[in-house]
Protein backbone atom coordinates (compact mmCIF):
# COMPACT_ATOMS: atom_id res chain seq x y z
CA UNK A 1 0.00 0.00 0.00
CA UNK A 2 2.86 2.25 0.96
CA UNK A 3 4.17 1.86 -2.36
CA UNK A 4 1.33 2.64 -4.19
CA UNK A 5 0.81 5.60 -2.40
CA UNK A 6 4.21 6.99 -2.91
CA UNK A 7 3.73 6.23 -6.58
CA UNK A 8 0.83 8.53 -7.06
CA UNK A 9 1.51 11.30 -5.03
CA UNK A 10 5.16 11.39 -7.17
CA UNK A 11 2.73 11.06 -10.39
CA UNK A 12 0.76 14.11 -8.75
CA UNK A 13 3.64 16.02 -8.40
CA UNK A 14 4.66 15.28 -12.06
CA UNK A 15 1.08 15.94 -13.45
CA UNK A 16 1.35 19.41 -11.71
CA UNK A 17 5.02 20.18 -12.42
CA UNK A 18 4.13 19.74 -16.14
CA UNK A 19 1.41 22.33 -15.70
CA UNK A 20 4.05 24.39 -14.88
CA UNK A 21 6.56 23.91 -16.89
CA UNK A 22 4.44 23.66 -20.43
CA UNK A 23 1.69 25.81 -19.91
CA UNK A 24 3.11 28.42 -17.80
CA UNK A 25 0.69 31.17 -18.63
CA UNK A 26 -1.96 28.73 -17.87
CA UNK A 27 0.15 28.85 -14.11
CA UNK A 28 0.41 32.34 -13.94
CA UNK A 29 -3.03 32.47 -14.42
CA UNK A 30 -4.21 30.13 -11.96
CA UNK A 31 -1.73 31.64 -9.08
CA UNK A 32 -3.33 35.06 -9.99
CA UNK A 33 0.19 36.53 -11.41
CA UNK A 34 0.63 38.41 -14.41
CA UNK A 35 3.25 38.20 -17.54
CA UNK A 36 5.69 40.92 -17.29
CA UNK A 37 7.41 43.22 -19.92
CA UNK A 38 10.03 40.73 -20.66
CA UNK A 39 9.62 36.67 -20.25
CA UNK A 40 11.21 36.18 -17.42
CA UNK A 41 8.27 35.16 -15.24
CA UNK A 42 7.24 32.60 -17.76
CA UNK A 43 10.92 30.73 -16.92
CA UNK A 44 10.52 31.40 -13.33
CA UNK A 45 7.31 29.17 -13.20
CA UNK A 46 8.64 26.71 -15.97
CA UNK A 47 11.84 26.13 -13.40
CA UNK A 48 10.56 26.25 -10.14
CA UNK A 49 6.71 25.63 -9.96
CA UNK A 50 7.05 23.27 -12.78
CA UNK A 51 10.71 21.07 -14.14
CA UNK A 52 11.52 21.24 -10.55
CA UNK A 53 8.45 19.69 -9.46
CA UNK A 54 8.92 17.08 -12.69
CA UNK A 55 12.43 16.18 -11.40
CA UNK A 56 11.44 15.70 -7.92
CA UNK A 57 8.70 12.77 -8.63
CA UNK A 58 11.00 11.53 -11.81
CA UNK A 59 13.70 11.03 -9.19
CA UNK A 60 11.69 9.87 -7.21
CA UNK A 61 10.19 7.16 -9.03
CA UNK A 62 13.62 6.36 -10.58
CA UNK A 63 14.95 5.62 -7.24
CA UNK A 64 12.26 4.53 -5.67
CA UNK A 65 13.72 4.42 -2.07
CA UNK A 66 11.49 5.77 0.73
CA UNK A 67 14.49 8.54 1.35
CA UNK A 68 13.16 9.51 -2.31
CA UNK A 69 10.16 9.60 -1.95
CA UNK A 70 10.43 11.27 1.87
CA UNK A 71 12.75 14.11 0.24
CA UNK A 72 9.37 14.81 -2.15
CA UNK A 73 7.71 15.00 1.28
CA UNK A 74 9.87 17.64 2.33
CA UNK A 75 9.77 19.85 -0.91
CA UNK A 76 6.17 20.06 -1.02
CA UNK A 77 6.33 20.61 3.16
CA UNK A 78 8.58 23.34 2.88
CA UNK A 79 6.10 24.94 -0.08
CA UNK A 80 3.39 24.75 2.61
CA UNK A 81 5.57 26.86 5.13
CA UNK A 82 6.00 29.37 2.50
CA UNK A 83 2.40 29.20 1.56
CA UNK A 84 1.57 29.86 5.39
CA UNK A 85 4.40 32.33 5.56
CA UNK A 86 2.47 34.31 2.59
CA UNK A 87 -0.96 33.47 4.64
CA UNK A 88 0.38 35.20 7.57
CA UNK A 89 2.39 38.01 6.35
CA UNK A 90 0.15 38.77 3.19
CA UNK A 91 -3.03 37.76 3.66
CA UNK A 92 -5.75 35.15 3.65
CA UNK A 93 -7.03 33.94 0.65
CA UNK A 94 -9.46 30.97 -0.31
CA UNK A 95 -7.02 29.59 -3.03
CA UNK A 96 -3.94 30.31 -0.39
CA UNK A 97 -5.53 27.91 1.92
CA UNK A 98 -7.02 25.36 -0.27
CA UNK A 99 -3.16 25.33 -2.07
CA UNK A 100 -1.58 25.14 1.77
CA UNK A 101 -3.64 21.79 2.27
CA UNK A 102 -2.79 20.26 -0.51
CA UNK A 103 0.86 21.24 -0.06
CA UNK A 104 0.99 20.25 3.60
CA UNK A 105 -0.92 16.75 2.80
CA UNK A 106 1.57 15.55 0.55
CA UNK A 107 4.22 16.82 2.36
CA UNK A 108 2.52 15.30 5.29
CA UNK A 109 2.13 12.08 4.25
CA UNK A 110 4.95 11.29 2.15
CA UNK A 111 7.22 12.13 5.29
CA UNK A 112 5.40 9.81 7.28
CA UNK A 113 4.74 6.43 5.65
CA UNK A 114 8.80 6.86 4.48
CA UNK A 115 9.91 8.17 7.45
CA UNK A 116 8.24 7.24 10.79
Amino acid sequence: MIDIINIVLALFSIALGLFGWLAPRYTMKAVDLQPGETTMGFSEIRAASGALFVGLGVGALFLATPAAYAMVGFAWGFASVGRMTSIILDGATRKKWIFFGCEIAVGVILIGINIW
